[in-house]
């Protein structure tokens, strides 16, 4: 941490890491609506509660920066979880064949 303070790179740092977060949401996202469907977005919401009490008990500005953005990272993956049936829906992305479907 003290590197990272010294040479001022905390906020690239930061911005490295929130590309690296959102990026693994987003298979994440596809396997979670492939294996589960929409009912597993109260996991998400779990982790974004969990993420932004963290956040707040967290004393180090870079920690407590990166637990927010997983915080709403997660909260952002309830929003997608949703979208990404609509793309299942329209072929965008392979149905799982062991999951019955609303549609």
């Amino acid at each position: 941490m003290e590197f990272l303070n010294e040479y001022h790179l905390s906020g690239l740092f930061i911005g490295i890491c929130t590309f690296l977060i959102i990026g693994l949401f987003h298979p994440v996202v596809v396997k979670a609506e492939y294996y589960w469907g929409t009912k597993c977005w109260w996991i998400f919401l779990v982790l974004g509660i969990g993420g932004v009490a963290a956040s707040l008990c967290v004393e180090n500005i870079l920690i407590a920066s990166l637990l927010g953005v997983f915080a709403f990272s997660s909260f952002w993956t309830i929003k997608e979880v949703f979208e990404q049936e609509d793309r299942v829906k329209k072929g965008w992305f392979p149905k799982n064949p062991k999951r019955t479907y609303k549609f």
